[in-house]
């Protein structure tokens, strides 16, 4: 089903959006706009989540957390 672009503020901002883009096509301009605003409100994964799988793949691959603490060597690197 075609969309019919009849509002001439909204004509314009997709004019705004294919010279910032450099795009050519405002179909496709207008595909990667929704594309991106549906991106957006998406529902994310946790940064916890996310952490937590990072944290899972580094037992895996056979690394482990030490008994060191960093903040000796942070103080060193700022000359504290």
């Amino acid at each position: 089903m075609p969309l019919f672009i009849r509002n001439p503020e909204v004509d314009a901002l997709i004019d705004k959006v294919m010279v910032a883009t450099g795009s050519r096509d405002k179909t496709d301009t207008v595909r990667k706009a929704l594309l991106l605003q549906l991106e957006a409100v998406s529902p994310r994964e946790s940064l916890a989540s996310r952490v937590a799988k990072v944290q899972q793949n580094a037992v895996l691959t056979g690394l482990r957390p030490d008994s060191r603490k960093d903040k000796d060597l942070m103080d060193e690197q700022w000359g504290d």
